[in-house]
């Protein structure tokens, strides 16, 4: 998991509210062949949004921790039901500023 400042967290943050959602976590919960897909999902696009079934906002922290722990990524924003997470590729398309 990288560090980004204030600056460059905000910027992702402004790019994740346009994104829609390319994964989505249901009934089962956190299960690998879900982070398999979120990790194979941060490979082609870096920045993606995460949709969580549930009503239950520990579980969604929970949920973002692990993602992150797992994967290598950064949590950029947790709002409502959407989780947004960015992991910086090989060769990068996003320019950080």
């Amino acid at each position: 998991m990288q560090s980004l400042n204030s600056k460059q967290t905000s910027f992702l943050r402004g790019l994740g509210h346009k994104l829609h959602p390319v994964v989505m976590i249901g009934q089962h919960g956190l299960t690998e062949a879900v982070i398999k897909e979120i990790d194979h999902s941060l490979k082609a696009h870096e920045l993606i949004k995460v949709q969580v079934a549930g009503d239950d906002r520990e579980a969604r922290i929970a949920m973002l921790t692990q993602i992150c722990s797992e994967t290598g990524a950064t949590a950029i924003h947790h709002i409502g039901k959407q989780l947004v997470i960015y992991r910086r590729g090989e060769t990068p398309k996003i320019v950080l500023p």
